[in-house]
């Protein structure tokens, strides 16, 4: 019996492959690399010392994705797999909903064939839109702002639908807040192809040099230093809500969203000032004009996944820009193959 990763060789995919490894679970993964590289892989069988099985495979190729499931016993399916830059979105709708919301139901197709009713879905916190108040519970109403945040949204509709057809599966919903950091090794961490989109990324690649400066996006949000507070949480703390959740779906039938998040905020000045102190790093900055659709604060409730999943976020924000500046430090390029 095995887990199948979709995406597994992505920043969160392979910090939670290592956490599937190392608690003995038979792995095997399907990437098609579009946001991602090979060498994550090799890295995560050096961290564990275990071998998985791997695929490459775009979730879209029904055919290629249908071979996986014949040649291995299916247990439990972790699904990553998607395009996630939200700008990108916005000038690529189609390219998004295709992708994301049509890979996911040829992959829930072959999993109702197979008989595989357990899932963990990568999920975020995107669904809670603009307008709910911190901290944010799964019960809000949900709403979203761009074409990558509604897949998820569409995606999370979908499974419920499912669910409700069929009460046999037995689902989780992980909507992440912030996830930031890397493995304490420094072997495996954020490689953003082009230029970052998130915080972190940004904050290490001017510390070593490869950016000039930091552009804050506002400083004039009712907050206490009038820049954006968010929930950050260390990836490995994340990595290993999925192994709950997974342990948690192979005892209980039913479809949960569950947050996963430290439960604080931390605003864009204090992540700075928490990675200069940590890591006896300069990082210069400027303000910019707040970006279209950003909102002053965002963290979350995180009490339902302490009470069924039994999982509490355990790292703290110098933690997150300590390994986070490790990996940075020890590998400028990312994922270079030799």
């Amino acid at each position: 019996m095995a887990v199948l990763v979709t995406g597994g060789a992505g920043y969160i995919g392979s910090h939670t492959i290592v956490e599937l490894l190392e608690a003995s679970i038979d792995v095997v993964v399907v990437d098609n690399y579009i946001n991602s590289k090979p060498e994550a892989l090799n890295r995560v069988q050096a961290i564990t010392g275990k071998d998985l099985t791997f695929y490459e495979v775009d979730i879209l190729d029904e055919k290629s994705m249908e071979q996986v499931f014949e040649n291995h016993e299916i247990e439990a399916v972790i699904h990553f797999a998607g395009l996630k830059a939200v700008g990108e979105s916005v000038a690529l709708p189609l390219s998004y909903y295709h992708n994301n919301i049509t890979g996911s139901i040829i992959l829930f197709k072959l999993m109702n064939k197979y008989n595989v009713k357990r899932l963990v879905f990568s999920s975020s916190a995107t669904v809670y839109g603009l307008s709910n108040p911190s901290p944010l519970t799964e019960n809000l109403p949900l709403s979203t702002t761009n074409p990558y945040g509604t897949t998820k949204w569409m995606i999370e509709k979908i499974l419920q639908d499912i669910y409700h057809a069929d009460s046999t599966w037995q689902i989780v919903l992980l909507r992440y807040f912030n996830p930031i950091g890397a493995h304490e090794s420094g072997l495996i961490g954020e490689d953003p192809n082009g230029i970052p989109n998130n915080l972190m990324p940004y904050v290490t690649q001017v510390g070593i040099g490869k950016r000039k400066q930091l552009g804050v996006f506002g400083k004039d949000y009712d907050t206490p230093d009038g820049t954006g507070v968010r929930d950050y949480i260390h990836v490995v703390d994340l990595a290993k809500g999925h192994l709950s959740a997974l342990t948690y779906i192979t005892k209980h039938k039913g479809i949960e969203a569950i947050n996963l998040g430290t439960g604080n905020g931390h605003s864009v000045l204090e992540v700075i000032k928490t990675f200069e102190k940590a890591n006896n790093v300069t990082i210069p900055y400027t303000f910019e004009k707040r970006r279209p659709g950003d909102i002053g604060t965002c963290y979350a409730d995180v009490s339902k996944a302490k009470k069924l999943l039994g999982w509490v976020a355990k790292r703290s924000l110098e933690d997150m820009c300590r390994d986070a500046w490790r990996w940075q430090s020890m590998y400028p390029e990312g994922y270079v193959n030799d």
